[in-house]
């Protein structure tokens, strides 16, 4: 699994359990409902550290918070 996609999964994985739509958290955090979306798709694979900081304040919740899931334990290495 690459960041982009446990970010997708983490983001999807959070809103179900806050109860929220992608769309609310879209409201609550600031961030374009067309950006989220592209997040939440798998169209945006390289979301901002600014834009997931703006996530986590609408989820109520620490980058620290969001980054502590199995998801991000074993990415594969991304080299460019």
């Amino acid at each position: 699994m690459d960041i982009g996609q446990a970010v997708r999964l983490r983001l999807l994985e959070l809103c179900e359990e806050k109860k929220l739509t992608v769309n609310q958290l879209a409201l609550r955090s600031g961030v374009t409902q067309s950006t989220l979306n592209n997040i939440v798709s798998g169209r945006n694979r390289s979301t901002t550290v600014s834009t997931l900081k703006k996530l986590c304040d609408g989820l109520e919740i620490t980058m620290v918070d969001f980054f502590r899931s199995p998801l991000f334990s074993q990415l594969e290495q991304e080299l460019r």
